[in-house]
């Protein structure tokens, strides 16, 4: 059903009033739908989670943005509000309350059950961005000594609270994980085989306070729906199921893109984000990226002897400048997405320089040929353009174009891998940034060619 027929339909039963009526209309749609609704309903927001089963109103929750989140439990009732929190997975319900203020937390937090309660504020005491935020402790375990029978019987007793059954996790005595195996192989498996004789201790698991990116590599790696998440000393804690790694994945993606433009990481959607917010997360790093530009001014100035005799060398800075940023940006955002994806590490750089040097000639050459090329058709239409050292200066372009479009690449390439050795986050060498950086060093070598073709002709 399309969100405008559904949003219809819901205006006609509210309108009736008729609770039952409005819950079985909500409770009958996919969750998706659901929360398109509320997007596009935001005056009944918090009226749609109210008529909804809280099993289903919980699923819609947590796949709202936070924005929206916020503005619904600020306006439930106290007792709807409780009874939300605590039909939340832990992973989810954890995911919310971190974004929120420290006071907020803690009134809501008094809303959960005993047994919630001690749940979420285990999960709250990880570091933010590791995998113990991440993690739910709704999982199915058994022992190594069970027999499948005894298996199948606990998955009966406690599978329907769990994240997942896909995968069942075997312990000792001690809570100790031993090995993880497919609920298909107790299935196929005879009914008094014991769980020992299936394992394979061939177990992937995680580390509670792993960064999240980690939890992202290994899923993709292990091609599993869960993980498993252990302690320091390899107790079993929770598990982490791919739906939650989707989403880390997604907000990650958005992060690098929005770094990469130039700008600080937005921590909410576009439209939702206050103005004066958005100008603080724009703001820094055009400054950084001004005061960057402006020693392409001094690099101006230092060669203005030159520009003064030769004035000709100033018609082709604008291209010599942007052909260099034009090929940084290139080769940055390429080496950026291959270190997010995995495709390249630092042990690669060798490898990657060697590609870019190859690259930047190729390139370099290319568009060299192309600037000698404009220069001589121009040329040839009006012979006094350019003067009679018009090859020189055609020279001089084509060869400091290949020069700007080596040292680009090059550039945009290696200032990636140098920041992820230094241990930030590669995706603030933007694209604007290595342009600028281009543009200051573009300048030297575009002169310095110049000096060395030109002298005792125009310089």
């Amino acid at each position: 059903m399309s969100v405008e027929l559904l949003k219809e339909q819901l205006e006609q039963v509210i309108h009736s009033g008729d609770p039952l009526q409005i819950r079985d209309l909500l409770d009958s749609q996919n969750i998706s739908d659901v929360a398109d609704l509320v997007y596009e309903m935001p005056d009944y927001e918090s009226q749609i989670i109210t008529a909804m089963s809280v099993h289903r109103a919980a699923g819609v929750f947590k796949i709202l943005e936070f924005p929206t989140q916020q503005t619904i439990i600020q306006t439930l009732p106290p007792t709807k509000t409780a009874e939300l929190l605590n039909e939340l997975p832990p992973d989810d319900r954890t995911d919310f309350l971190e974004e929120l203020p420290s006071s907020a937390v803690r009134e809501l937090i008094k809303l959960l059950d005993n047994e919630e309660r001690k749940i979420t504020l285990s999960l709250l005491g990880y570091p933010e961005n590791s995998v113990g935020r991440l993690m739910t402790p709704d999982y199915v375990y058994v022992y190594e000594n069970n027999t499948v029978q005894q298996v199948l019987e606990t998955i009966r007793r406690v599978g329907k609270n769990s994240e997942t059954i896909d995968v069942i996790y075997v312990i000792n005595n001690k809570g100790e994980l031993l090995d993880d195996i497919r609920i298909r192989e107790f299935i196929l498996a005879t009914p008094d085989k014991k769980v020992i004789d299936l394992m394979d201790n061939r177990v992937v698991a995680l580390n509670a306070y792993d960064d999240q990116e980690v939890a992202n590599e290994a899923f993709k790696m292990n091609n599993r729906v869960a993980l498993p998440v252990v302690s320091n000393s390899n107790k079993l804690l929770g598990i982490v199921t791919i739906d939650d790694i989707l989403w880390v994945a997604s907000e990650e993606f958005s992060e690098d893109i929005q770094k990469i433009g130039g700008t600080a990481a937005l921590d909410q959607p576009y439209l939702e984000m206050p103005l004066f917010q958005l100008f603080k997360k724009r703001i820094g790093w055009l400054v950084v990226l001004f005061l960057g530009e402006m020693l392409t001014a001094t690099a101006m100035a230092y060669f203005e002897d030159e520009i003064a005799r030769a004035t000709v060398l100033a018609l082709f800075i604008p291209l010599i400048i942007s052909s260099g940023g034009n090929s940084g940006s290139q080769a940055s955002t390429l080496i950026i997405q291959a270190m997010a994806v995995g495709e390249i590490s630092l042990r690669d750089w060798w490898r990657v320089m060697r590609r870019e040097i190859l690259s930047g000639l190729l390139l370099g050459s290319v568009l060299g040929i192309i600037g000698f090329f404009r220069i001589f058709v121009w040329n040839s239409i009006n012979p006094n353009l350019y003067g009679v050292h018009w090859m020189l200066v055609g020279i001089t372009v084509g060869f400091a174009l290949l020069g700007v479009v080596l040292w680009g690449t090059l550039c945009g390439s290696m200032l990636p891998m140098v920041l992820k050795r230094l241990g930030a986050d590669p995706a603030v060498s933007s694209a604007p940034f290595v342009a600028t950086l281009v543009d200051v060093t573009g300048l030297i070598i575009y002169f310095s060619v110049a000096f060395f073709t030109l002298s005792g002709k125009l310089l």
